[in-house]
């Protein structure tokens, strides 16, 4: 990554704040990938509060596997009709001034992220400059940082450089979290049943275009039940419990679907309980690394370098060598098809998960 530059405020360090607030509106893997920038706000500053606002989806992963940090602050849709949505912005108000924060951090160049840095009444309010934003948002801060670079950097690199660039070293450059022992037992007692060793598979992903097809998902199951002798956890939100029944029912036994019958908290202990996680560009493969356990991942348009966990020992990638890939397209020609997934080999993917169950 480029140098950065300041285009409002000129970087002086931090004063040592009292109340930090951290905000990070985007999905849920965004948020693991932003764990390193909690512990290092939660190392620099051992003493201030800091509290986090994600997104409603995403609150329960950081209450119950982040304890680094103090308080998580939920941001909801819009959804409840003019009152009802006046009501929760209220409390959303009074929930951020309470707090009385000296500094708050948007991770993310959307508008909502601005807003709430500026009611949270924050002295100092820092973040990245946006150009493709309403023309408004980036007066709301008091320092504005800008990244040029010329090849992708890692996004727990680029999101870590904002705090960096205002004196705030990283002490671990690696997404953590950490599972209570209730939510480890009540793993332990949904898995007993299986009486073997769990892979976990989850075959989706929040765009389509980074999916492998269910045929291909299907065939790699039924060869990891017959050759490796596991069951295989087929994981993924209740909106995709219809699809993961499909799967499962053409694999049979030895596979669970457990789409949409976990928390995220219990997921995230189901996969510290498992050997082995593959899985395509989504938040699993970000919890997954996170817990600790290997994982292969399964890529296609998107950058491995930018989204895949740190490659080595405990993770793969596997991914076309074609000169288009990856192209960061939605699909070839933005068609929400990747022919570079679909003609991803069974037998290169298995040849990575066989490299994973050996060295584990």
């Amino acid at each position: 990554m480029a140098k950065a530059r300041f285009v409002k405020g000129n970087g002086a360090p931090l004063a040592r704040p009292r109340s930090i607030l951290l905000i990070q509106l985007g999905d849920i893997g965004d948020v693991v990938l932003s764990t390193p920038c909690i512990h290092a706000l939660r190392d620099h500053f051992p003493e201030a509060r800091l509290a986090v606002a994600v997104r409603d989806k995403a609150a329960e992963l950081l209450t119950e596997c982040c304890p680094w940090l103090d308080e998580v602050i939920a941001v909801r849709k819009a959804s409840r009709g003019v009152l009802g949505e006046a009501v929760g912005q209220l409390d959303l108000l009074r929930t951020l001034r309470r707090l009385s924060c000296d500094l708050a951090i948007d991770l993310r160049t959307g508008t909502r992220g601005a807003i709430l840095a500026r009611l949270s009444g924050a002295s100092r309010r820092i973040g990245f400059f946006a150009d493709n934003e309403a023309w408004w948002r980036n007066a709301l801060f008091t320092d504005l940082l800008i990244c040029d670079y010329t090849t992708d950097p890692h996004m727990v690199d680029y999101l870590l450089h904002l705090l960096e660039s205002f004196g705030v070293p990283a002490c671990s450059r690696l997404p953590e979290l950490a599972s209570p022992p209730a939510r480890l037992a009540e793993a332990d007692r949904l898995l007993a049943t299986t009486g073997q060793e769990c892979v976990v598979l989850q075959p989706f992903s929040l765009w389509c275009y980074k999916e492998w097809g269910e045929e291909n998902v299907v065939k790699l199951i039924r060869q990891l039940i017959k050759e490796r002798k596991v069951t295989v956890l087929i994981t993924g939100t209740a909106a995709e419990a219809a699809r993961a029944a499909k799967i499962q029912q053409a694999c049979g036994q030895d596979s669970l679907n457990l789409a949409g019958k976990t928390s995220l908290a219990l997921y995230a202990a189901v996969l510290k309980r498992s050997r082995l996680f593959i899985g395509m560009d989504s938040a699993g493969l970000h919890i997954a690394a996170a817990v600790g356990i290997p994982t292969v991942s399964l890529f296609g348009p998107s950058s491995p370098q930018s989204w895949a966990p740190r490659q080595g020992a405990g993770h793969v990638v596997v991914q076309k060598a074609w000169p288009c890939v990856p192209c960061r397209e939605k699909g070839c020609q933005g068609t929400g098809i990747s022919r570079c997934l679909d003609e991803l080999s069974l037998a290169k993917v298995m040849a990575a998960v066989d490299q994973q169950l050996n060295i584990t």
